[in-house]
């Protein structure tokens, strides 16, 4: 690999190691994030009583982005009113995104306390089908004047402003599936009244505006009439994955974060065009605000319930008699080491729009805890999934600032699914690409050292990866220190619970001596290299 050291590409923001939380979801709040009565959890007054102490600290330990709440599609129909105040007299609501009971007894306050326990930038997301509802609530929030609401948010227990930056306006509104559904022309209208009058009560907030990669009219629309009032918009992208039932699809997963950049690179060369058409002065960032990968299984199958150890609960589930054209997530299958393969490569994706006009600056995967997140709660205890070291891997030992790198090295052509995108008749669709097997990220850090991340997809075989920085073999230093994720671990669906908690983790090696030049990546790996300053 050669690394271009004098010629960054661009930075990277902290954000996109962001994250996500819904409510009602299962759970991500209740019986993840918030669990009271638990004996893990917090018991004394406040707003984080009832907020399990395990989890937060786990979270802590990453050093989050922003992160989202309180969806995703809870956030349609939610009403911000009904979680603020003493708990006892909130209401509970039947939840209308995913046929549950809202307590609301982890509301605004909570959330964002937790948040600063936690050291993260809330992101709060509004329904977008009242601007009214949608102004009050920066004002409860952010708001130092003598009003009502700010009088009543000192009366729940924080007299100061929670001075909340990132603000969503609207989920998926282009989707039946949402309340407030509605089309580009509307959404465009409605989002332009929300922006102007959200400012007016602070104009320091960031806005998050509702893109949709799959049509170009929608991102037309919003961005040529809304933009201009924008500072991200938004696009959400899954990945399939169909081993609960196939057993094995390990190259299948890895693949495709290849869909993903291709997806990336064309929404944002797309939303810069638009932007330069209609005469703004910048386009929009993104935000990858949903992103993960799915587990499917057979919808005709019982359906899975969260098991004891932080997995599923044991059940019967037939072999399929037939091709499956009928699926549902399991939200509570574990992560692999072929997730955290994928999520890593998604990553060096999102580097390589630093740069761009519209370069990806926040990403939010679904979700931060339980429901194939990165900490799995039980009641017995919490757990850092196999993803989870991806993520701390990444916002603590890469740089922010990205260098170009080119690889020369073994690949195949196979067809790449795109993601969980499905034809007419339930299937999921695929495009022929060449995947490489190596896939390298470079960054420099503050210090001046240089980070190289380093992807193996390869399932079984180890490369040998040689720098080569500013077309100078030589100038590559002798020794890296070396911390390296998944290559020791044999079995390709091993995975962390209560049990084996460390099963899946981040082997730090120390400093490695190179070896005529070169470094070892073992097969089915995320590894990353520190080496000394290349200024």
């Amino acid at each position: 690999m050669t690394v271009d050291t004098r010629h960054p590409a661009g930075k990277v923001d902290d954000d996109i190691y962001g994250h996500f939380l819904e409510s009602a979801f299962f759970g991500n709040i209740e019986g993840g994030v918030f669990d009271e009565g638990s004996p893990l959890s917090v018991d004394e007054p406040g707003h984080l009583n009832g907020v399990r102490a395990d989890v937060l600290e786990l979270c802590r330990e990453l050093q989050p982005g922003a992160i989202r709440w309180p969806g995703g599609n809870f956030a349609s129909p939610y009403h911000w009113q009904d979680g603020i105040g003493p708990r006892d007299e909130r209401p509970t609501r039947l939840e209308l995104a995913w046929g549950e009971l809202e307590t609301n007894r982890f509301g605004t306050d909570e959330f964002l306390a937790w948040c600063e326990a936690v050291g993260a930038d809330p992101y709060l997301v509004h329904s977008a089908r009242d601007v009214d509802e949608a102004v009050r609530w920066v004002e409860y929030t952010n708001s130092a004047r003598e009003t009502t609401l700010a009088r009543r948010r000192a009366e729940n227990g924080r007299a100061e402003p929670w001075k909340v930056r990132y603000w969503g306006v609207g989920n998926e509104v282009y989707g039946r599936w949402q309340m407030g559904h509605r089309s580009a022309e509307r959404y465009a209208a409605d989002a332009l009244e929300h922006a102007r009058f959200m400012r007016a009560v602070d104009p320091d907030i960031k806005l998050i505006g509702v893109g949709f990669h799959q049509r170009q009219d929608w991102t037309e629309e919003v961005v040529s009439k809304v933009g201009q009032f924008l500072d991200y918009l938004s696009i959400h992208l899954y990945g399939a994955s169909t081993r609960l039932w196939t057993a094995d699809d390990y190259d299948d997963v890895v693949a495709q974060a290849l869909y993903f950049e291709q997806e990336l690179n064309t929404y944002s060369q797309l939303v810069a065009e638009i932007a330069t058409g209609a005469g703004l002065d910048r386009p929009p960032a993104l935000t990858l605000d949903e992103w993960t990968m799915r587990h499917l299984e057979p919808a005709d199958w019982p359906q899975p319930q969260p098991g004891d150890d932080g997995g599923i609960a044991p059940r019967e589930a037939p072999e399929p008699d037939g091709p499956v054209d009928r699926f549902r997530v399991n939200r509570y299958s574990p992560r692999t080491i072929g997730d955290a393969v994928f999520c890593a490569g998604v990553f060096h994706a999102i580097h390589r729009t630093a740069g761009q006009p519209a370069p990806v600056s926040m990403a939010n995967p679904v979700n931060l805890v339980n429901a194939n997140g990165l900490v799995v709660a039980r009641p017995k205890g919490a757990l850092r999934s196999a993803i989870y070291h991806v993520w701390h891997l990444y916002r603590h030992h890469t740089g922010r600032t990205v260098l170009p790198c080119e690889v020369d090295g073994p690949a195949r052509s196979t067809a790449v699914r795109r993601g969980d995108d499905r034809d007419r008749t339930g299937r999921h669709v695929s495009t022929p690409m060449t995947v490489p097997y190596v896939d390298v990220c470079s960054t420099r850090a503050d210090d001046g050292s240089i980070r190289l991340a380093v992807v193996n997809r390869h399932r079984d075989e180890a490369v040998r990866l040689r720098p080569v920085f500013d077309g100078a073999a030589d100038s590559t230093p002798g020794r890296a220190h070396v911390r390296t994720l998944g290559g020791d671990i044999p079995d390709l669906y091993a995975v962390n619970d209560l049990n084996a908690p460390d099963t899946i983790g981040v082997r730090d090696l120390g400093e490695v001596e190179a070896s005529g030049g070169t470094w070892v990546i073992p097969p089915h790996s995320v590894t990353v290299l520190t080496l000394g300053s290349q200024r």
